[in-house]
């Protein structure tokens, strides 16, 4: 479904992403791990359109879309929740959700994906006239990943999901994580808590200073004695 070849970016003068090469197959879902300023919130931003990379190549269901402003990205079917959830805080939880459906493939499926992310996360239905920005962290970020599959993507792309919420939080988001996943929907998560994002990961990928150090199935991941060393305590 996803296909990054050869990518490098940065800012300014300064590069970040250094020929990073990933896939994501349709169904799958693929966590991006390592430490902090290894890059990998900024290869979200560039699938997104949010940045642009000064080479390498993405494709998007065999269509290239490196060079595609975000709003085209977002109708081709890649949605992203940014890292803390950015919703819009003086608006509505069902605000909020509106401004998810708002680009013209999805817009007149409103109600439906209205209904689909209420059986998913139940708050919606609670809280729809609440002012988001008076919501506790794990539900504004509930309602960040109900925003962004209300867009109904093929492909959800998760930026640490579980930064800054309390370990029972946590538990919670990577089980939504999973229902998800179960629903069908693809997902490339970028995360920093290791052995929760490799628990419902098919593929691993490890960045480390901007290069992909590792990629596989989390089986290989798991049995790899320096990362066994240095990201999961064994």
């Amino acid at each position: 479904m996803l296909k990054i070849e050869g990518l490098h970016a940065g800012y300014g003068g300064f590069e970040v992403l250094r020929d990073v090469s990933i896939e994501v197959g349709a169904g799958e879902t693929v966590a991006v791990l390592g430490p902090n300023g290894a890059g990998k919130s900024t290869l979200l931003k560039v699938i997104a359109g949010l940045l642009k990379p000064s080479s390498g190549a993405i494709h998007f269901e065999n269509r290239r879309i490196d060079g595609k402003a975000p709003y085209e990205i977002v109708e081709m079917g890649i949605s992203l929740v940014p890292e803390g959830g950015r919703l819009f805080p003086e608006l509505t939880v069902y605000s909020n959700l509106m401004m998810g459906s708002f680009n013209k493939r999805t817009r007149r499926y409103f109600k439906d994906s209205l209904e689909e992310v209420a059986s998913l996360f139940p708050i919606i239905k609670q809280r729809k006239n609440q002012v988001a920005g008076l919501m506790s962290g794990g539900e504004r970020q509930m309602v960040a990943i109900a925003r962004a599959l209300m867009s109904r993507p093929k492909l959800l792309m998760l930026d640490e999901p579980s930064s800054g919420l309390a370990p029972k939080i946590v538990a919670s988001i990577f089980e939504f994580v999973k229902e998800i996943k179960d629903r069908g929907y693809s997902v490339l998560m970028v995360e920093q808590t290791v052995k929760k994002a490799v628990n419902v990961a098919d593929h691993i990928y490890l960045l480390e200073s901007g290069r992909v150090e590792f990629h596989g199935k989390k089986e290989d991941f798991l049995e790899n004695p320096k990362i066994k060393r240095s990201y999961l305590g064994i």
